[in-house]
């Protein structure tokens, strides 16, 4: 298999947008398009089955990554301000985006009102052939995403301690 989207709950659509074509560099493939709980559509068939009855509504966007995966952005019409930050429970708690501008990223990740968690750091700080670095960083609704200098198997392909 390979990876086709993910999916991220967010506050606001509008400043979800931003973020992640401006910060992250994704393109809009759908923009902000409104969905309501109905149950005439196979989407709305499909959004009640996932979702359950009583979601009411959502906005949703897809974007899309420069190698193709895409990020559906889901602004649900009942939602908390912030995710919650809860690494004791089970499921997805991040996703990594490759970068060579680790500085460009961070620094905008602040300027549209995200967060930069820690400093850059290498996977192999005492060997010089190996340069791999990460990062991890919150969009502004404290949902978590990390940097990567490197793909996920040159990054991996030795210990590291």
């Amino acid at each position: 298999m390979k990876m086709n989207h993910v999916g991220i709950m967010v506050g606001d659509m509008g400043k979800a947008v931003e973020f992640y074509t401006h910060v992250l560099g994704l393109r809009i493939v759908m923009n902000n398009t409104k969905v309501v709980e109905e149950r005439e559509t196979a989407i709305g068939r499909m959004c009640i089955a996932v979702f359950g009855e009583g979601f009411e509504g959502f906005n949703i966007a897809h974007l899309v990554t420069i190698d193709g995966i895409g990020v559906e952005l889901f602004e649900m019409k009942n939602r908390d301000e912030r995710h919650d930050l809860n690494f004791a429970r089970l499921g997805i708690f991040h996703f990594c985006l490759q970068t060579d501008d680790f500085e460009r990223v961070m620094r905008k990740t602040e300027e549209f009102g995200g967060k930069v968690r820690m400093d850059v750091m290498r996977y192999h700080p005492e060997d010089e052939s190996k340069p791999a670095k990460m990062v991890y960083l919150e969009d502004p609704f404290g949902n978590l995403f990390e940097l990567y200098s490197h793909s996920y198997e040159e990054t991996y392909a030795s210990e590291y301690e």
